[in-house]
């Protein structure tokens, strides 16, 4: 990520005070430990039908199959890599393997490991689980969830170990006493039951936040900027990463404004609408989880959406120096799909104008885009567009860069310059 310096410097902080955060929690009352749960029902016998399909459902929506499934691998044998300014960390195994799964987990060891970030032998997970959103789920889901997982068939991988660094779980004590707030899911009273419905999705099961909510230095959600765009990063190979920026999902002129809850409903559930199609990170969002939800869910998810408060709104324009020099270049590389106005068209390309991946304060999407193209996952249909081809080997990264300042620039576009490191860095 960008910050990438930063966090590593902010680490050694973060260690250095460790103990006097600790205690200072004590002090306060704060037991860093456990937090109370609420009484727990004994295990739930695989062969209840309803509440395995149940639990599928909630495994979907969760999207457990992209963060525990390595490319290759058996489903939920874990090994994924995700890369952290910090090294990089993976996924673990949840078959009902014994040994090397989560085979001997009861009900209540996986309630305590969603609820409250603590697994079975009783050490603490690390946030990149994202138990700070699935605190929220309910403890009906979490046993339709156990019960779902015991069916999963047993797989005997064991994923690489972790770095030194991840190691170190008392340090995750100290962040969860700054950062952690257990709690279920609560209906709003106010709101209908179909933008609860979408609230559900989107905070607990969806976590969506995860990605779209910026963090701070220290690798927390900053709930005041809740949902308007975060970065996250991939493993190419063993070794190589790239950056990608998650979009502004509130209504702003940066982010969803233009969408429609119809139009975020089709793009959430097939994966395609006419303001965008999936590529990149929402690949596996789309194909794993949200294309497989009921098309009333799907609807919800975007009623809530489309519901959230403002933020994040586009920055400063750029200036006219800045924007000219990639006008010839998206004459002779874009125009024909994009058009001159940059609306696109039903046969030709999804619109730039307005477009959230455009103006993301973060440019590694846009960037990622031009340099590798953008292809949608197996399955999903573009409609009539044509599948954008990647310009790494016909562009330099001066002409990305100036390509996509015009981007930005254009047509109401508000959004930071991209200067030529940017697109340096993301080759």
């Amino acid at each position: 990520m960008a910050r990438s310096r930063t966090l590593y410097r902010t680490l050694a902080a973060l260690l250095a005070i460790a103990v006097v955060v600790v205690l200072a929690i004590r002090l306060a009352g704060v037991d860093e430990s456990e937090a109370p749960s609420a009484p727990l029902e004994a295990n739930t016998a695989a062969g209840d039908d309803a509440l395995v399909d149940r639990g599928h459902y909630v495994a979907l929506a969760a999207n457990c199959a992209s963060c525990h499934t390595r490319p290759g691998g058996v489903p939920f044998s874990g090994g994924v890599a995700f890369e952290t300014p910090f090294g990089t960390i993976y996924s673990s195994n949840i078959t009902s393997d014994a040994r090397h799964g989560i085979g001997k987990w009861t009900s209540a060891d996986l309630r305590r490991a969603l609820h409250e970030g603590i697994a079975a032998k009783g050490y603490r997970l690390f946030p990149a689980f994202p138990y700070t959103s699935f605190t929220k789920i309910t403890d009906q889901d979490v046993s339709a969830l156990y019960a779902y997982l015991r069916t999963v068939p047993a797989d005997a991988y064991s994923p690489p170990a972790n770095g030194v660094l991840f190691k170190q779980r008392w340090a995750v004590a100290v962040w969860n006493g700054l950062f952690f707030r257990p709690g279920r899911f609560t209906p709003d009273p106010t709101q209908s039951a179909e933008w609860n419905t979408g609230a559900y999705l989107v905070e607990a099961l969806g976590h969506c936040g995860a990605c779209h909510t910026p963090r701070n230095v220290f690798m927390a959600e900053v709930p005041a900027k809740a949902y308007q765009g975060g970065s996250l990063r991939e493993q190419v190979v063993e070794g190589k990463s790239r950056d990608w920026s998650a979009v502004n999902l509130t209504p702003s002129a940066a982010g969803l404004k233009s969408w429609s809850v119809e139009e975020l409903a089709k793009y959430l559930h097939g994966g395609f609408s006419p303001r965008a199609g999936t590529f990149g990170p929402m690949n596996e969002v789309i194909g794993h989880s949200t294309s497989n939800l009921k098309v009333e869910d799907a609807h919800a998810m975007a009623t809530y959406i489309k519901s959230l408060p403002v933020g994040g709104e586009a920055g400063t324009p750029l200036t006219a120096a800045l924007v000219a020099p990639g006008e010839a270049i998206y004459r002779d590389h874009c125009q024909k799909c994009h058009g001159t106005s940059g609306r696109g068209g039903m046969f030709a390309g999804p619109p730039l104008a307005g477009s959230a991946i455009v103006q993301a304060e973060d440019p590694a999407s846009l960037v990622n885009a031009i340099l590798y193209g953008a292809a949608p996952t197996k399955g999903v249909s573009l409609g009539a567009w044509e599948t954008m081809r990647p310009y790494a080997d016909v562009l330099s990264d001066s002409q990305v860069a100036a390509l996509a300042n015009y981007l930005r620039g254009t047509w109401n576009n508000h959004a930071s310059r991209v200067d030529v490191a940017m697109v340096s860095k993301q080759r």
